[in-house]
């Protein structure tokens, strides 16, 4: 078990870097940005109307069990391949593992269908230098104006409009130079398209077997691709705003991150935010049995099975350190 941070590089790219000024060159260029908008509209309106169809489906009886188990796996598949591989592991290296177990991680993200592991990577990091402060990818606080308009545009763009905006998106040179190196995450970046077509194979072929027929077949894509994808979209998007907005603040940090408790099962966690902004490469989240850590667990077990090692650990005594005077839910 380790307390700090695998080595200095690691330390740097993260929030309690001491270097938090902006500058060009922490962006990466975006070369077609009207290519890349529409791939992003296409992939954020395609589930909603899939919406439409699920509810038309269960309205007339027509949703079967087998559609909830398909909608439930492919849910904690890529749910976990974004918060254990792309968070915890590639973003903040929290744990250690094998590359056959990094790129099995990095595979079940990309099935997501939330962007390139590298990318994703990216972002986040350039989030944790700049939180709340300009340079941030996506803070509901910087530059969106004043009362309940400011508000309202401030967390439409911190869930949702920041995806179309390129102007402050992390360089992959700068934020994710480790990653551009390590031959097994850079083969699943560059292949990304194979993986998130293959999440939705997977939903189809899995319907199939269950349900033995063309329809449940099809009816395990709506559900385990789109509403799966539409599901974990916008839990993993709410982080990015619910949780810099609403919540309780048990540990003193430089941003407006938050604990929220009610969306901490279906993020795996996730939401336990200021427990992570201050505490960046901790492998959990949630800290105690009163915070539930799905995430936090699956690393544990992994740890038992001799497939996590040099797991990140924040002791009490650090975390007690940290805490706000007064707080009543840090434990």
């Amino acid at each position: 078990m380790m307390e700090a941070g695998h080595n200095a590089q690691n330390a740097a790219l993260h929030a309690d870097s001491p270097d938090r000024r902006c500058s060009r060159d922490d962006v990466q260029p975006v070369y077609n940005e009207n290519r890349q908008r529409t791939l992003t509209a296409i992939v954020t309106v395609v589930p909603m109307l899939a919406l439409a169809v699920a509810a038309w489906q269960m309205w007339d009886g027509l949703l079967q069990p087998s559609d909830l188990v398909v909608l439930a796996v492919m849910y904690a598949l890529t749910g976990l391949g974004v918060t254990v591989g792309f968070h915890r592991l590639l973003t903040h290296r929290s744990f250690c593992t094998y590359p056959v177990v990094r790129g099995l991680f990095a595979v079940l993200g990309s099935a997501a269908i939330e962007g390139p592991v590298i990318s994703w990577v990216a972002d986040h990091r350039k989030h944790h230098a700049f939180s709340d402060l300009p340079g941030d990818p996506h803070s509901p606080h910087v530059g969106h104006g004043d009362g309940l308009r400011g508000v309202l545009r401030g967390l439409l763009h911190a869930h949702l409009g920041w995806l179309f905006v390129h102007s402050e998106r992390g360089s992959h040179e700068r934020y994710a130079p480790d990653l551009l190196a390590d031959p097994v995450i850079s083969f699943v970046d560059r292949t990304f398209l194979v993986w998130a077509i293959g999440g939705l194979a997977a939903a189809f072929a899995m319907g199939y077997a269950i349900g033995g027929s063309l329809r449940a077949g099809l009816t395990g894509l709506l559900w385990g691709g789109a509403i799966r994808m539409l599901l974990v979209h916008h839990v993993t998007y709410s982080i990015n705003s619910l949780c810099h907005f609403f919540g309780s603040r048990p540990y003193a940090t430089d941003d407006e991150s938050r604990n929220l408790l009610w969306l901490a099962l279906p993020t795996f966690g996730e939401a336990w935010h200021n427990n992570h902004h201050a505490f960046p490469t901790s492998a959990a989240h949630g800290f105690g049995w009163r915070q539930p850590d799905l995430s936090a667990v699956l690393i544990a077990l992994m740890g038992r099975l001799g497939l996590a090692w040099n797991v990140v650990v924040v002791s009490p005594e650090r975390r007690r350190a940290k805490e706000l005077v007064g707080s009543a839910d840090a434990a």
